[in-house]
């Protein structure tokens, strides 16, 4: 089948999962053709070179460690006349050179129109999805709910009324709408090819900040050994390391790694989940949909939740691992099998469905 896949560009956790997806269809005999924008663009041309289209895409505005509602409105609006007219011209450019049989979404706006506009059927692939088709249960603290009601609005307008809707997720909620499909997180192959061992090192993720307290911080907890990746520089600080990026140097200090300690960011507590590794999460604030993951890592036992990254905090999680690491035991994932099937066999049917419509 034809196949147009839609991938935001904002954050690389949705090209991470898509390009595993993507991989998985061309390996079925699918032809796939690939929407996306920025730093997710740049990621799948490069593995997969001459499917992929860049679009103009949607991007979020920081004020410190806080998405800014007002700045990210503002950003929108001034680029809004400018990108669209970029992906009119690439809505006339998909219809002439690809004629896609049918539409998948991670959670992408510019393929959920060509969807709609040419009647095709759409498959909605994410996480974000479980804030509005499942039952929340972990509490929502009072400062929370004004980013819950509104991580609800923008989920809900986000791909309605699609065919049917594959969500993500590392943990159970039940499913309160129709055509929804819970399935494990997508858990790329050099996560699963991983020797997994038990390091001294604790590995430490922060994006999206300008915490400048962070080292020494660390340093006054000098009986543990921290490897820090996002500020993408090699400097050694006696038990802090800054770690430059690498693909297969964070995987590998993953895998041997005895605790993260990162944000609510779903696709690296998915990985940490399925390495057995305890978690230390502290989510961005006004994202709500990192608050419920990093309260589902508490509530499930495999990790702490904090609203701020203390050494105090540090502490009481580095204090209970062997409690973190026995919950976590618990969980089993084997592959992407699960999803995969689920996948072809929605596509088999639409193919029918198509046949049959065609005699």
């Amino acid at each position: 089948m034809n196949i147009l896949y839609g991938v935001p560009g904002e954050g690389l956790g949705h090209a991470t999962r898509s390009k595993v997806i993507i991989g998985h269809l061309l390996s079925q005999g699918h032809n796939v053709c690939v929407v996306s924008s920025s730093r997710a663009f740049q990621m799948l041309a490069a593995t997969f070179p001459g499917r992929v289209h860049e679009i103009r895409g949607f991007h979020l505005a920081y004020k410190h460690l806080t998405v800014s509602k007002l700045r990210t409105a503002a950003l929108t609006l001034r680029t809004a006349p400018e990108n669209l007219r970029v992906n009119f011209a690439k809505y006339r450019e998909l219809l002439c050179d690809f004629p896609p049989d049918l539409v998948i979404s991670d959670f992408e706006s510019f393929s959920y129109f060509f969807a709609k506009w040419r009647r095709l059927p759409l498959l909605s692939i994410d996480n974000m999805q479980i804030l509005n088709r499942t039952q929340l249960d972990v509490a929502v603290p009072r400062a929370e709910r004004e980013n819950l009601l509104l991580a609800r609005q923008i989920v809900r307008a986000k791909l309605p009324r699609s065919r049917q809707y594959f969500i993500t997720t590392f943990f159970q909620l039940p499913i309160i709408k129709a055509n929804t499909t819970l399935v494990p997180p997508v858990i790329r192959p050099e996560i699963l090819a991983a020797s997994v061992t038990a390091g001294e090192h604790v590995v430490v993720y922060q994006s999206a900040t300008n915490q400048k307290d962070l080292v020494p911080m660390l340093q006054a907890l000098p009986g543990q050994q921290f490897r820090v990746y996002g500020f993408n520089r090699e400097e050694n600080y006696g038990n802090v390391q800054l770690r430059a990026f690498s693909e297969q140097g964070f995987i590998d200090d993953l895998a041997s790694a005895r605790a993260v300690i990162t944000n609510g960011g779903f696709s690296l507590i998915s990985e940490a989940v399925y390495l057995h590794k305890p978690i230390c999460a502290i989510p961005i604030p006004a994202q709500f949909e990192q608050f419920l993951n990093a309260a589902q890592v508490e509530k499930l036992g495999y990790g702490r939740h904090f609203s701020a990254l203390t050494a105090d905090n540090i502490k009481a999680f580095l204090y209970d691992l062997t409690g973190y690491e026995q919950a976590l035991a618990a969980y089993s994932q084997t592959d992407n099998d699960l999803l995969f099937q689920q996948l072809e066999a929605a596509l088999r049917e639409i193919a029918l469905e198509t046949t049959a419509a065609c005699v």
